[in-house]
């Protein structure tokens, strides 16, 4: 009996994260008005009532799967140990992680874009999120200024300028791949082209925090 009990309290943890995931992939697809929510019902196994359940409505649904997707990014680039490594080391591997991240979910990217349009609408009214990077800005900020007493990088860098300049090489070049390809004429999906931004990407973010 004590297992059975252990077993149906798990069941709506593992509801909740299929939903979750169901939602990530429709309003990836369609935004926040061209998801439909018996599409990620039917997608996640679930009835219909246990999303508003969880999550009270639509937007409240878009709103959880857009900090999934934070919560997903934050929590694997803890893995990295940057707080163990040099500095140097420490901003080429997290370049490197940015770049590769994202090309391995386009979904993000897609999300992303989505709650641009929305002018961040949903995403403002998330604690949650604000949590998630107070604590990352920090790590950043302790590499820079490890860095700076090694010679190794200029001062004054503020470590959230730091952060969006590397998201931002890497999320444009990923996010307008095909309008970029087009208008250069040069197919920049390729694994190659990938491997050539990435190493630019490192060497374009060393060389602008490097002491004079």
């Amino acid at each position: 009996m004590a297992k059975n009990k252990r077993g149906n309290r798990r069941d709506p943890d593992r509801t909740r994260e299929a939903i979750l995931m169901a939602a990530q992939e429709e309003f990836a697809a369609k935004g926040l008005f061209g998801g439909r929510v018996n599409t990620i019902a039917r997608r996640a196994g679930a009835n219909k009532r246990m999303i508003y359940h969880y999550f009270g409505n639509k937007e409240g649904l878009y709103l959880a799967a857009l900090e999934r997707v934070y919560e997903d990014l934050r929590g694997t680039e803890r893995t990295l140990n940057l707080d163990h490594l040099a500095p140097e080391v420490a901003i080429k591997r997290l370049v490197e992680f940015n770049f590769d991240y994202s090309r391995q979910h386009p979904e993000m990217i897609s999300l992303f874009n989505s709650e641009n349009l929305h002018r961040a609408r949903h995403l403002s009214r998330s604690r949650k999120v604000r949590e998630l990077h107070s604590p990352f800005v920090k790590l950043i900020g302790d590499i820079l200024q490890r860095g700076v007493a090694k010679g190794i990088f200029r001062p004054g860098l503020d470590p959230v300028d730091v952060y969006i300049t590397i998201a931002a090489v890497g999320y444009f070049y990923l996010s307008n791949n095909w309008t970029l390809s087009a208008i250069f004429g040069r197919d920049l999906s390729t694994p190659t082209a990938n491997r050539r931004r990435r190493r630019h990407n490192v060497d374009m973010i060393l060389h602008a925090l490097k002491a004079d």
